[in-house]
This record gives structure tokens, C-alpha cells and sequence, in this order.
């Protein structure tokens, strides 16, 4: 981290000022009293910073209001303090598989700032109704009251939901049952929606460390399940709307985008291999369309094909966007108007636009110059590689930990990089990534090859193949 120009530790004054703080929110004007609601988070097993809640209602006519919480981290980090300054360094949390260095210290970010079960919490709530086919129908942005009624985790929800019993929380909670079934059914619908216009229906393979105690054992593939699908088109859907509303009320905004890809040209030559074909310039749609049949035709390696085209997306950014300027938009979401707003407690970005947010409601200026705006696109997108690639290092370590018993041994793998810096390859079976030492002539990007293990450096991250 160091090494990266990231703070693994708070400074003194930070916990000075966080000794303190007494209070979760500072009430101010204007805070809607919505604690009767039926406000759940769902995230991690392990997650202790909580950042939204969501909850649903029906309405007439087919339409759903949807309600999404989000933690007001500014009332207590003021901009100019030490916290502050710490969490503009970083910009992010940074999750690894031997520990994780939050953004802001633990006694906010999982306390007072936290949106904790059975916990009244102050909350920016974005409060958005669409029609039945989920099409936005309109949106409005508060401060309100709150209160966490549930603490879920996506793994027990989602297995609930395809037919297991339920967790206890949605036993005990009456009325939960059926406002968590009524979310997935929305949740459905805005995904349907996006995908057919255009959004990417990637399905990568994470890999998430299995501990014995201190011991690293293994590292087991994360799938995306129908919980993180409802948190996950949630918060598209309540990023997409406080960007507009920060459009309509003429104030600049950081926003989250993804360039048209710029190596289409391999993309489609993927595709071509595959019996099919692309435009020739970059399109969404027509690349959603072939994911979708892949998926059909191939859903076992899907999750490959996914991950190369992930790779030859590229990267999203930050990038500022001024009233009345036509934003650069997401590639991979199709969507038009996007910001993340939803993670202030784990994300500087989310921060910014939370207090660009709360200007707006109040009638001020915005908190930020243009010029301010536009040096913090820039750093956040940095210090988000930065977090990244410290999170990959270790990630690699973990994995060479792993393997470092299994040198000789062969595997099949897929090509995840090839550039004139190296070729990189992921293994099926473990999903572990390294580098091609030896053989690497003629590989690009997605396609399939047997390896053999040459060696591995636990404290370097090294992971050596040779092409078998």
C-alpha cells in the first residue's frame, strides 16, 4: 500500500477527532421520519459496514416504489478535517484476503456511520417509482430517519429464493418474506430492461479466501446470485437517478463511465470464432445479444468468455460532467446518467456526490469548484488502480500459497492478457492467475490452453507457467 501511496494506517489526528464524535447524524432540517418502513440491508456474511438499506411497495396500476437508504457519512466527516483528508488520500477501502484497511476508521464506518441492525440512522434516501415493465416513472432525493430492521447476507437470501428455508431474520421479521420476494420481482424486471438495452450480462468468476482459523485453505469461486442481483440493479437504478437530479438542478457531477472498448476488433474476432458476428464498430446491444446466446449455448464457459471480454472492455473511470454537457455514459450498464453514490463509507466518490447531494437539497453552492471536481476525477480513478492492484498482489500471494505444493502439475487455463509486457492465463480449477514464462507465442486474449506450474514466490505474488 505504501508502496502504491495509499495510508494502511489513520493518522493520530484522525483518531482524535473520531474520539470525539458522540452522535450518528446531525439531524439539520427537513428529515422525513420513515423508521416504520420495512428497511433491511443484504451484503456479505462478513460485512460490518453498511452503507444502504433498501425496501418496496406496491402500488397501483403495476407501478413499485422502491426506496434505497444511504449511509449520511457527511454528517460526521467534514470536508477539511483529518478524516477527511485520510479518506481523500485513499479514496476507496482496500479488501484483501489477509485484511481489510477501510477508509474511514471502524468506529464510523461500522458504527456511526454504519446503517446497523435495530440502530436509528440518519439516511439520504432515494425514493424512486417505476412501471410495470420497470421503466422510471420518477424519483425524488431526502434526508430521513431510518431504521435497519433486518441484517441479511446475500448467500442465505438468494439460496432462500431459489427454494431453501428461509434465514432466521426472514422468519422472525413479519412481513419481510414477501417484501424481499417483492424486490426480487422488481429487481427482475429493471435487469430485464437494462439488458435489452444494451447492458452486458457479464458473469466473471471471483474467487473469495476460505480460512481454517489463521490458515488460508483455499480460495472458492463467489458466484453472483439473485440477492446481489437486487442489491446490485438497485443501486444502478438509485445512482442513475441522483445523477439526474444533480443534472436538473444545473450542478456539476462525478461520474462513473466506461469508454466504448477500444480493442472491438479482438472482441469480434472472439465472436467470429465462435460462429458469430459483431459490427465492426463497438456495440452494445449486438455484444449483449451474443452474450445472451453464449450464455444458452454455453453456460459452463460462459464465466470464461466473460472474463475475456471484461479484459478487453477495459477499465471505468471517474470523469467530472458539467450542466448541460452530454456525459460520456457506461458502455457495460447502458445507461446514460450514472454516479456512485451508494458506498460513502467505503468510497471517497460517493462522498463527494453525497455532499454535491445535500448542497443541492439545501439551496447552496455547489461544495466543490469545477477545477476541484475535475483534479478529484482523475485521483479517485488513480488511487482506485492503486487499491486494485494492491488487492490483485495479495490475491496472488494467496494463490501462490496455494500452489506453491503443486509445482510440475498441469492445467487448463484461459488467456486474460497479452500485451508486449507479458501473457497472463487464469486456471479453471483452482481459478488462480500467472504469467506465461515459456510458450506464450501466438496467445491473445480468451483463448484456451493447458499449462504447466513452473514455480511460485509467496512474497513477491509470483505464479510461472509454461504452455504444456
Amino acid at each position: 500500500m505504501i508502496e502504491r501511496g495509499l495510508e494502511p494506517d489513520f493518522p493520530a489526528e484522525v483518531r482524535r477527532e473520531v474520539a470525539r464524535m458522540t452522535s450518528a447524524a446531525r439531524d439539520g432540517s427537513s428529515i422525513r421520519d420513515l423508521r416504520d418502513m420495512l428497511w433491511a440491508s443484504i451484503d456479505n456474511d462478513d460485512s460490518r459496514d453498511l452503507d444502504q438499506l433498501t425496501v418496496a411497495e406496491a402500488l397501483d396500476g403495476g407501478r413499485t416504489r422502491v426506496l434505497v437508504a444511504v449511509a449520511d457519512v457527511d454528517s460526521l466527516v467534514d470536508r477539511g478535517t483529518a478524516t477527511d483528508g485520510h479518506a481523500a488520500k485513499n479514496t476507496t477501502s482496500v479488501y484483501t484476503a489477509a485484511a481489510i484497511f477501510p477508509m474511514l476508521p471502524e468506529e464510523l464506518s461500522t458504527d456511526l456511520t454504519s446503517l446497523n441492525e435495530a440502530k436509528e440512522r440518519i439516511a439520504v434516501v432515494v425514493d424512486m417509482v417505476f412501471e410495470e415493465d420497470g421503466t422510471a416513472a420518477g424519483a425524488e432525493i431526502y434526508r430521513a430517519r431510518v431504521l435497519n430492521k433486518a441484517k441479511l447476507a446475500y448467500r442465505s437470501v438468494a439460496a432462500w429464493l431459489d427454494g431453501a428455508a428461509p434465514p432466521p431474520k426472514v422468519r422472525e421479521v413479519p412481513g419481510l418474506d414477501e417484501q424481499l420476494r417483492l424486490q426480487d420481482r422488481m429487481a427482475a424486471r429493471l435487469h430485464e430492461l437494462r439488458h435489452r438495452h444494451g447492458a452486458l450480462g457479464l458473469e466473471t468468476i471471483e474467487a473469495r479466501p476460505v480460512f481454517d482459523g489463521d490458515l488460508l485453505v483455499d480460495l472458492e469461486e463467489d458466484p453472483k446470485d439473485r440477492a446481489k442481483r437486487i442489491i446490485e440493479d438497485f443501486m444502478i437504478a438509485a445512482n442513475g437517478a441522483t445523477a439526474a437530479f444533480l443534472e436538473a438542478r444545473r450542478f456539476p457531477t462525478l461520474r462513473r463511465v466506461l469508454r466504448a472498448p477500444e480493442r472491438w476488433a479482438r472482441i469480434a474476432d472472439l465472436a467470429s470464432q465462435l460462429g458469430e458476428r459483431l459490427p465492426g464498430e463497438p456495440d452494445a446491444r449486438a455484444l449483449e445479444a451474443f452474450l445472451a446466446n453464449r450464455r444458452k449455448a454455453d453456460p459452463t464457459g460462459f464465466p470464461d468468455l466473460s472474463l475475456a471480454v471484461v479484459k478487453l472492455i477495459g477499465k471505468g473511470e471517474y470523469a467530472l460532467s458539467l450542466p448541460g454537457s452530454e456525459p460520456p455514459g457506461h458502455f457495460g450498464l447502458a445507461v446514460r446518467d450514472y454516479s456512485h453514490s451508494t458506498a460513502p463509507n467505503r468510497r471517497f466518490p460517493d462522498l463527494i456526490t453525497q455532499r454535491l447531494l445535500k448542497a443541492a437539497l439545501d439551496g447552496a453552492e455547489a461544495p466543490y469548484t469545477t477545477p476541484e471536481l475535475s483534479a478529484l476525477a482523475e485521483h479517485c480513478t488513480r488511487k482506485e488502480d492503486d487499491a486494485a492492484k494492491v488487492e490483485r498482489r495479495v490475491r496472488k500471494s494467496a494463490a501462490a500459497l496455494l500452489l506453491e505444493r503443486r509445482i510440475g502439475e498441469r492445467f487448463d487455463a484461459i488467456v486474460t492478457g497479452a500485451s508486449p509486457k507479458g501473457t497472463w492465463v487464469r486456471l479453471f480449477r483452482p481459478p488462480i492467475e500467472g504469467r506465461v514464462e515459456r510458450g506464450s507465442e501466438g496467445m491473445d486474449v480468451g483463448d484456451r490452453v493447458r499449462v504447466q506450474l513452473l514455480s511460485t514466490d509467496v512474497d513477491r505474488g509470483f505464479i510461472d507457467f509454461a504452455r504444456a
